[in-house]
């Protein structure tokens, strides 16, 4: 639809090439939003009418039950408010995902109850959706997988990376400051992500958890096989086609580890805060004061979106964000004076990790957290550089701060496309 020109706007999330050149360019007016908002701000009205949803299905039966197939997201909603309803039944879905979903709409203020969930596997909906089968206008017969490739091999950054988030989260359970039950996980999507839950598998230090997160990566499924993680709440599977495969041949040994719910559910800030979930998610750019960049490169390109992030970021009990320390051969640092954009501040980000190390930024002020960024996370290439870059501040800052050296390393790398070319003598003041 994007290659065809056939989206005017588009919300919350997206991540094909395609549709990122387009809105870059400005062909799509792209509206970036926090995943729990989506649905409710439709049922307030705010984002306009739905007249027609298509939705992707693995079974409709005559009275207008709906079994979805791997994923939900805002699609209980979706069907809900649109008058008319085109359902993708995909024969590639087994019917017997039917269980696997917990449907429960949100009502609207005032005098909203709280959501009744204490514990990842609590079900307290519909396992389908039910709507008037006089609004299916019709049902379009498919069988497509998701297309969904599998993750890069892991290599010695993100291994490191993942190695520093496991043995960050056995210290903490060792010192007592995660209870000895553990806490639900949740995290971000992509290679690094997938690596720091291979070493949280890994170590012997951790033991079994459960996670809440929004969506459920390759990895998830091999720690259910180890018996590592023991439960998995979600609002999709994001697995490769043969691991997809796997899992739909093996529903019933799924069936109790595995519940699918709406987006509103799983990254809903109320219920992120009660269960006192440990958040991982991963930050394109960050600066030495804390403040998290995961949606533009540059502060000008949309990569993908904030999807979830922040959902969980700023309820979480312990909140933890990974990158490795450069990129493009190290002629970007992932960590600058000040980030070009701000997707998660200071006061969301408690840990920051790479694979050089820890930053542990909670009970710190600005200074110590850049003095703390700057000793464990930031690549030995930049250390000094960011170094020398508070000596610019002016005296009498709480935030050391020299707004016009602020951005120095974008505009070094926009001149020679090299950060570690950056020289501020051109910012001292005689």
């Amino acid at each position: 639809m994007s290659r065809a020109n056939a989206i005017s706007s588009r919300t919350p999330y997206q991540s094909h090439t395609d549709t990122r050149k387009a809105l870059n360019n400005n062909e799509i007016q792209y509206y970036d939003m926090h995943l729990s908002h989506m649905t409710q701000q439709l049922k307030y009205g705010f984002l306009g009418k739905i007249r027609v949803a298509v939705i992707e299905a693995a079974d409709v039966t005559p009275d207008g039950e709906i079994v979805l197939g791997s994923g939900m997201g805002g699609t209980p909603t979706f069907c809900e408010l649109a008058d008319i309803i085109i359902v993708e039944r995909n024969s590639y879905l087994p019917k017997e995902i039917r269980g696997f979903h917990d449907i429960f709409e949100v009502p609207n203020p005032p005098h909203r109850r709280e959501i009744p969930i204490y514990k990842p596997s609590d079900r307290i909906g519909s396992p389908v959706i039910k709507v008037d089968p006089k609004k299916i206008a019709g049902i379009v017969e498919t069988h497509y997988t998701d297309g969904v490739k599998g993750f890069t091999p892991l290599d010695e950054t993100t291994v490191k990376i993942g190695e520093n988030v496991a043995n960050f989260l056995a210290s903490e359970y060792k010192l007592g400051r995660i209870p000895k039950e553990f806490l639900p996980l949740q995290s971000g999507v992509g290679n690094i992500a997938n690596a720091v839950l291979h070493s949280l598998g890994e170590n012997p230090d951790i033991p079994p958890f459960e996670m809440y997160t929004e969506v459920v990566q390759d990895a998830v499924i091999d720690l259910m096989k180890k018996g590592k993680c023991t439960f998995a709440s979600t609002c999709a599977l994001t697995l490769s086609d043969p691991l997809m495969r796997e899992v739909f041949d093996n529903l019933d040994f799924y069936r109790d580890k595995v519940v699918i719910r709406p987006g509103e559910l799983t990254n809903n800030p109320e219920i992120a805060r009660r269960l006192g979930l440990i958040t991982m998610n991963t930050a394109l750019e960050a600066d030495i004061f804390g403040n998290v960049n995961s949606t533009h490169v540059l502060g000008t390109k949309m990569m993908n979106g904030i999807g979830g992030s922040a959902d969980f970021t700023r309820n979480a009990y312990i909140s933890i964000f990974t990158c490795p320390s450069v990129a493009k051969g190290g002629k970007i640092s992932a960590f600058v004076p000040f980030a070009s954009h701000i997707d998660h501040s200071e006061h969301s980000v408690q840990v920051i990790i790479t694979e050089q190390g820890v930053a542990d930024l909670r009970g710190k002020s600005p200074i110590e957290k850049a003095e703390t960024i700057i000793e464990n996370c930031v690549h030995p290439d930049y250390k000094q550089l960011l170094r020398d870059y508070l000596k610019l501040a002016p005296k009498g800052c709480h935030t050391p701060h020299n707004l016009e050296a602020a951005f120095g390393f974008h505009n070094q790398f926009n001149k020679t496309g090299d950060m570690r070319d950056t020289n501020w003598d051109e910012y001292k003041k005689d």
